[in-house]
C-alpha cells in the first residue's frame, strides 16, 4: 500500500494542492493553524470517509466556496495495493439551491460511483491525532466509534452490518413506543428481534476477536514503552443483556470466545428477559449500540484515573496494535498518519517510535518542533515545512539541531 499523490481543492483551508508522496516517512514541519492537521485528515478520510475532529462533513468545505451555488469539496487519492494502481475521489457536496438539504458525498473508485459501504476498506489507514485521547478517557460511544471505524475498514461486511443495524434499531424502539402507548401489539416484535440478533451478533463477535487481539499486541508494546512500568490490559463489556451482567461478559474471555450462534442464543434470550423494561423505556436495550470497552494499566482503569501521559502512551500501544490488526486482517501495511504524536513523550519513547517507524513502508507525521527527532531519522526521511497551506521540501538535513 503506498499513496503516490493527493489532490484538494476546496477542503478545509486548501483552496488547491498537489501534493506527492514518497516512500517512508514524510515529515511535515510548521507553525500550528498552518494546514498540516488538515492534510492527515485528508488523507485518513480516503480510509474512513467521516472525519475524526468535524461532527458534520460541511465543515470540511473551505468556508470560501460556501457562497457558490454548489460548494464542493475534493480529495483525490492515487496510490497502489498490491501491485495495482487506484484512483479514488471523495466528493462533499453542499447544494445552497435547496435549503435545509444535508451535505452529502460521492465516492468514485477510477471513475466509478461507489457507496460508502464498498469505499471503506480500499484504502487502509491509521491515524493518531491528540484528540482520539478520547478513546480512552472519554465516553463510551467514543470507543464504539473507533471500533466502528477500523473494523469497517478491515472486516468484510461490516461497514454494511451497521447500516443494518441503524435502521433495524430506528425501527424497533419505534414499535416499542408504540406498543407502550398501546398503539401496537407485541406481534412484530420477534420480527426485528430476529433482525437485531442477525447484525448485532455479527458485531459483537468482531468486536471480541478484535479486541483480543489487541489486548494481546497492545501490551507487548506498552511494556516496551513504559521500561517494563506498566500491563497494560483492554477490558470489553458487550451489552448482551440489560443490565451488563458481568457472567455474559465472560463469554468473550480470550480462552472461550464463543462462535456466532452462542451469540445469537445469548441475545435472543435476554430480548425476552428484557422485553418488559425495553417497552416501559421505548427503548432497545441490548446490542451493540451500548457496548463498552476499558483500558487499564496495572489494573487502574485509564479512563476514570489515567494521566495524561498514560492515556497518550496507551493510545500510542493501542494504534500500534491496530496497525498490526489491519495488516494481518488485509494483507497489507496501513499508511501511519500520525499528528503531533512525539510532543509529550519523552526521550526513550520517541526513540522506540522512529525505530518502529523506520519499519513500516508508508507513513506521514505532523511537528511543530523537528528537535523532537533524532538527527538520523531526520536525514534519512523526506521533511517538508507547510504555512499557509503551502508545502515546501527541505533538503540537504543533517542535523535537527541546525534547523
Amino acid at each position: 500500500m503506498k499513496l503516490n499523490h493527493l489532490a484538494l481543492s476546496n477542503y478545509r483551508s486548501y483552496a488547491r494542492l498537489e501534493c506527492e508522496f514518497p516512500s517512508g516517512i514524510l515529515i511535515l514541519s510548521g507553525g500550528n493553524a498552518q494546514g498540516k492537521t488538515s492534510l492527515i485528515e485528508s488523507v485518513f478520510y480516503c480510509a474512513a470517509f467521516s472525519s475524526v475532529l468535524s461532527q458534520h462533513d460541511s465543515q470540511l468545505i473551505n468556508f470560501h466556496s460556501l457562497d457558490e451555488p454548489l460548494a464542493v469539496a475534493r480529495i483525490k487519492a492515487s496510490y497502489e495495493r498490491d501491485d495495482t494502481s487506484y484512483l479514488l475521489e471523495t466528493r462533499i457536496i453542499r447544494d445552497a439551491s435547496l435549503p435545509g438539504a444535508p451535505t452529502r458525498k460521492e465516492i468514485l473508485l477510477d471513475g466509478q460511483k461507489i457507496s460508502v459501504q464498498k469505499g471503506i476498506g480500499k484504502f487502509p489507514a491509521v491515524l493518531f491525532i491528540p484528540q482520539m485521547t478520547a478513546i480512552i478517557d472519554g465516553a463510551p460511544q467514543e470507543r464504539r466509534r473507533y471500533l466502528n471505524i477500523f473494523l469497517s475498514q478491515s472486516v468484510p461486511g461490516y461497514a454494511k452490518s451497521l447500516s443494518r443495524y441503524k435502521r433495524i434499531l430506528t425501527q424497533r424502539n419505534a414499535l416499542l413506543k408504540l406498543i407502550a402507548e398501546r398503539s401496537s401489539n407485541n406481534a412484530q416484535l420477534p420480527y426485528w428481534d430476529e433482525l437485531l440478533v442477525e447484525q448485532g451478533a455479527f458485531q459483537l463477535l468482531h468486536r471480541a476477536q478484535a479486541l483480543t487481539f489487541l489486548n494481546e499486541r497492545a501490551a507487548s508494546v506498552h511494556t516496551r514503552l513504559t521500561n517494563n512500568g506498566e500491563l497494560l490490559s483492554i477490558h470489553y463489556q458487550p451489552a448482551l443483556s440489560a443490565d451488563n451482567i458481568a457472567d455474559d461478559w465472560e463469554m468473550f474471555s480470550a480462552s472461550t470466545l464463543p462462535d456466532l450462534e452462542a451469540i445469537k442464543a445469548t441475545m435472543r434470550k435476554n430480548l425476552q428477559i428484557a422485553k418488559p423494561r425495553e417497552i416501559a423505556r421505548g427503548v432497545t436495550l441490548i446490542g451493540p449500540h451500548r457496548d463498552e470497552f476499558r483500558i487499564a494499566a496495572n489494573g487502574i482503569d485509564l479512563n476514570l484515573y489515567g494521566s495524561r501521559g498514560q492515556v497518550r502512551t496507551a493510545l500510542l500501544s493501542l494504534k500500534f496494535a491496530e496497525t498490526d490488526w489491519m495488516e494481518r486482517t488485509m494483507g497489507t501495511m496501513p499508511i501511519i498518519l500520525l499528528d503531533e504524536t512525539l510532543a509529550e513523550l519523552d526521550e526513550q519513547r520517541r526513540s522506540d517510535l522512529q525505530s518502529w517507524l523506520n519499519q513500516i513502508p508508508q507513513g506521514i507525521l505532523t511537528t511543530t518542533d523537528l528537535t523532537h527527532f533524532h538527527p538520523d531519522f531526520i536525514a534519512a526521511h523526506t521533511v517538508r515545512t507547510v504555512e499557509n497551506g503551502l508545502i515546501r521540501e527541505i533538503s540537504g538535513l543533517k542535523r535537527a539541531d541546525e534547523l
